[in-house]
């Protein structure tokens, strides 16, 4: 997992946040799709939904989609 996958996969939680719920001033509701958006995207980046999570994916797809709902998360808070 590399810090610039991890922000840039929180960017896109937030940005995915604010077009799903149509809201761009933070809130709880909008924090909680940030984080699960963050964290799919994380999934996603690291390969976790095409190759399918394993045991050979998961040292990466978990802490990439943990640190990408974390970001995504912080990112809705101050937007």
């Amino acid at each position: 997992m590399s810090l610039n996958k991890a922000v840039a996969c929180g960017l896109v939680g937030n940005e995915l946040s604010k077009q799903i719920t149509g809201k761009c001033e933070a809130s709880i509701g909008r924090t909680a799709v940030a984080v699960g958006s963050g964290a799919a995207a994380g999934a996603i980046t690291s390969g976790a939904i095409i190759i399918g999570v394993g045991a050979v994916s998961a040292p990466v797809t978990v802490p990439l989609a943990v640190a990408g709902g974390v970001i995504a998360g912080i990112a809705s808070l101050f937007d």
